[in-house]
């Protein structure tokens, strides 16, 4: 089965890569950029074809590893 992880900054958090990127893209001439929040994507493999047991063990992944839940939420998606 194939999946994603998608970590995100929490709302709140300051994200200096996010507003660099942000003037990055207005100093290239990219109009109408309210705001950038940068984060991450894991694009993850896994044996067998529990649907629930993969996400469970990529929750479990991402509370451990993938994601510091401090400051950071992620979202798991089982693609197939």
């Amino acid at each position: 089965m194939k999946a994603r992880v998608t970590v995100t900054l929490k709302s709140g958090i300051l994200d200096p890569q996010g507003k660099a990127i942000e003037g990055a893209l207005k100093s290239l001439g990219v109009d109408g950029v309210a705001s950038v929040r940068q984060g991450k994507v894991f694009d993850i493999e896994i044996a067998g074809s529990d649907k629930a047991k993969a996400e469970a063990a990529l929750k479990d992944a991402a509370d451990k590893l993938l994601a510091n839940t401090v400051i950071e939420n992620y979202r798991v998606e089982v693609l197939s």
